[in-house]
């Protein structure tokens, strides 16, 4: 599915009222097209007490789903919902083990959508701490990226169950070579454009050898 794009935004028409949701930005998509797939909608509504609302109603659970996060909600405000459509999903009677969950973005590149997949991704709704290292194999060299509030990022290394701060740098100067694993953690103050900022930062680095851990760490 290619969809031309008509602003920065998707308008939700239904009941007679009409709801806009902003899009999170990427600079160049790396998924273009995406065939038999059903919407939901997280819109940015200053009458709800977390300011999220949420639309699933034509989610359909054999189908990919396109999660259109307005970009000005807090991951604090988003994840657990998200959290919600993907349990709704893998607890289905319905399972199509061929479908996956994506993200969808604004493609500045070619000013249409695009789209980041997020099938796999295990949220947290924690700080990374020592009781977490469970999850990490023992054998390998593993970077943790925490991005911080003020979207500087902090680079830590994860070494014999212990966190070594390596310093605090901008997302333009990531420096990951040399590592087997990289772990994301993210301040939940944070907006849904500043995460899909560095997935998508992230999406177009050559990682050749380096894997990027499913479990993602909000606080």
């Amino acid at each position: 599915m290619r969809i031309s794009l008509v602003l920065i935004l998707i308008v939700f028409m239904s009941c007679n009222s009409e709801k806009i949701i902003e899009l999170p930005e990427i600079k160049q998509a790396t998924i273009t097209e995406i065939n038999d797939v059903s919407p939901a909608y997280l819109f940015y509504d200053e009458t709800q007490p977390d300011r999220v609302e949420l639309n699933r109603k034509n989610l359909i659970s054999t189908t990919n789903w396109l999660v259109n996060v307005d970009k000005r909600l807090t991951l604090g405000q988003a994840i657990p919902k998200i959290q919600f459509l993907q349990q709704k999903k893998n607890n289905s009677s319905h399972k199509n083990e061929a479908a996956k969950n994506y993200y969808t973005c604004h493609d500045l590149s070619e000013n249409n959508l695009g789209f980041i997949e997020f099938t796999n991704v295990v949220y947290h709704l924690k700080m990374i701490n020592s009781n977490s290292f469970e999850l990490i194999n023992k054998n390998q060299s593993v970077l943790l990226i925490d991005y911080n509030k003020d979207r500087s990022l902090t680079m830590v290394d994860i070494l014999d169950n212990k966190l070594i701060n390596r310093g605090v740098f901008k997302l333009d100067h990531l420096e990951y070579k040399n590592y087997d694993t990289i772990i994301l953690s993210f301040s939940k103050d944070l907006s849904f454009q500043d995460y899909i900022s560095l997935k998508d930062k992230l999406t177009s680095i050559n990682f050749e050898d380096i894997t990027i851990d499913n479990n993602e760490f909000i606080y």
